[in-house]
């Protein structure tokens, strides 16, 4: 095999590469609000899970949950502003 043969099959390994890349963009383009949208309503719900116990509203899954309440707290603030709270729902935990 030659030199040029091996520089020509990379050349077309990396147009392949690209035009996979370029395909993959015009076909997921369209749909990427409404997938982003999907994930931040199931992200919202998972954040309500979390919290649930502490305000009130009985979870089956508490016991496992309680355990992620620290990792969740960072996105916390945000959550409560977009679910249309303007202070912390929490008694006892001040974020804002």
């Amino acid at each position: 095999m030659s030199d040029d043969d091996l520089s020509r099959g990379e050349k077309l390994k990396a147009w392949l590469g690209r035009a996979r890349y370029l395909a993959e963009e015009y076909y997921s383009a369209p749909y990427r609000g409404a997938i982003a949208r999907a994930k931040r309503d199931e992200d919202d719900l998972f954040m309500l899970m979390v919290f649930s116990e502490l305000m009130g509203v009985p979870n089956p899954v508490g016991y496992y949950t309680l355990e992620l309440q620290p990792l969740m707290l960072e996105r916390f603030h945000d959550w409560h502003l977009r679910m249309g709270m303007e202070h912390s729902p929490l008694d006892e935990m001040r974020c804002c």
